[in-house]
């Protein structure tokens, strides 16, 4: 199928609906991979060819991080050389629209606001309290920040996948089958790539992972004491190349908003191009 992006989708800052309009105006193969904790689809959508090597990149898996959706955006419209890459540009909405429009966002919205203070700038989490980057079967909660309790984020859940918007990218992703991930979350421009790999896939790895520091222009750098990530599920279980891409100046504050996209456009914008050329 001919893939044919849309380039006159009017932004609403709404980035649920951008997201929504985008995905039907996509010409190209394309699927709901679940619902949110409140009912929204979890959209994807394939660029370049089912050729290997074939990939996911997300983004947007914390609620705060929402600018990544619009990334996502021109991931697409940029599309690839050769390989494949599934897009889901939006694994937290309900999240994200709770840091962009705050409690009436919500069903449970009071209760919610119990947990920040009516404060949503910074919050991580679904809308249940739990952060979707700490749901996953790798080490869970064993990370050093990690909290047992609903929060504006670091609550691992009752259990790994206890989330549906975990559970979705899980089936998701076995389905797929990829060759690699690649995680967009904000800020401080650097890539984490590392999770207890053994020699062999250590070097593999770092290798990929130095091939996205030339392009990106950030460094490498380990995420000591983290775990039960989306990254870290994919290196230990399907013992994959899984990389998270913190895009975004660091001296900028929480939420980065749109103003922060030309710069990281300029800097990420040719990743899925050069990684998938590099299988």
């Amino acid at each position: 199928m001919p893939q044919i992006a849309p380039r006159r989708i009017q932004w609403t800052v709404n980035v649920y609906q951008d997201i929504e309009a985008f995905y039907r105006e996509f010409r190209g193969e394309k699927r709901i991979i679940g619902k949110s904790a409140e009912g929204r689809d979890l959209f994807a959508l394939f660029i370049g060819t089912h050729t290997r090597p074939v990939g996911i990149a997300t983004y947007a898996m914390h609620a705060r991080e929402w600018v990544t959706a619009y990334l996502a955006m021109q991931h697409v419209r940029r599309g690839l050389v050769t390989g494949g890459v599934w897009v889901v540009p939006l694994v937290n909405p309900d999240g994200a629209l709770l840091v962009q429009e705050g409690a009436r966002a919500a069903k449970q919205g009071e209760r919610l606001c119990a947990l920040c203070g009516g404060d949503f700038s910074l919050w991580k989490a679904n809308a249940r309290g739990v952060d979707l980057n700490v749901n996953w079967d790798a080490r869970w909660g064993t990370g050093v920040q990690n909290v047992r309790f609903p929060s504006p984020a670091n609550d691992i859940g009752p259990a790994p996948f206890s989330e549906p918007e975990t559970r979705a990218l899980r089936d998701f992703t076995l389905q797929v089958r990829p060759d690699f991930t690649l995680s967009y979350h904000t800020k401080g421009e650097v890539i984490y790539w590392h999770f207890h790999q053994p020699k062999l896939r250590f070097k593999r790895d770092r290798r990929l992972a130095g091939v996205l520091s030339r392009v990106t222009g950030y460094p490498l750098a380990e995420a000591r004491g983290s775990a039960g990530g989306y990254k870290d599920w994919c290196v230990e279980k399907l013992k994959i190349p899984a990389f998270t891409v913190e895009a975004g100046r660091d001296d900028l504050s929480h939420p980065l908003g749109l103003c922060s996209l030309p710069d990281i456009l300029q800097k990420n914008l040719d990743v899925l191009v050069t990684l998938t050329r590099e299988f």
